[in-house]
């Protein structure tokens, strides 16, 4: 697994400004976290999606890829920070 962290940089109200994926060996998002610039938290795994985050149904794009995009800051995290990042922000909603 490959854990990443997004920094979205936009002004765009109904949109987040973090996504924080867990990736697979063939680069499929099996978890996915989106925090709004309100504070609201959207995330998805298996066949559960909250706020309209899903997962993406293509693989995602290498760190170097998204990088290349200015509006996005992209980075890789250890999976203990994913981990840190579900259990604080998705499973008080569960």
């Amino acid at each position: 697994m490959e854990y990443i962290y997004v920094e979205w940089k936009h002004s765009f109200i109904d949109e987040p400004i973090i996504l924080i994926s867990e990736i697979d060996e063939n680069r499929f998002e099996t978890r996915k976290i989106e925090i709004y610039r309100n504070g609201k938290v959207g995330f998805a795994y298996q066949d559960v999606e909250v706020m309209n985050t899903r997962l993406s149904i293509e693989s995602v794009p290498s760190i170097e890829e998204i990088a290349t995009e200015v509006d996005f800051i992209p980075k890789t995290i250890l999976k203990e920070e994913f981990e840190k990042f579900w259990s604080d922000k998705v499973v008080p909603l569960l």
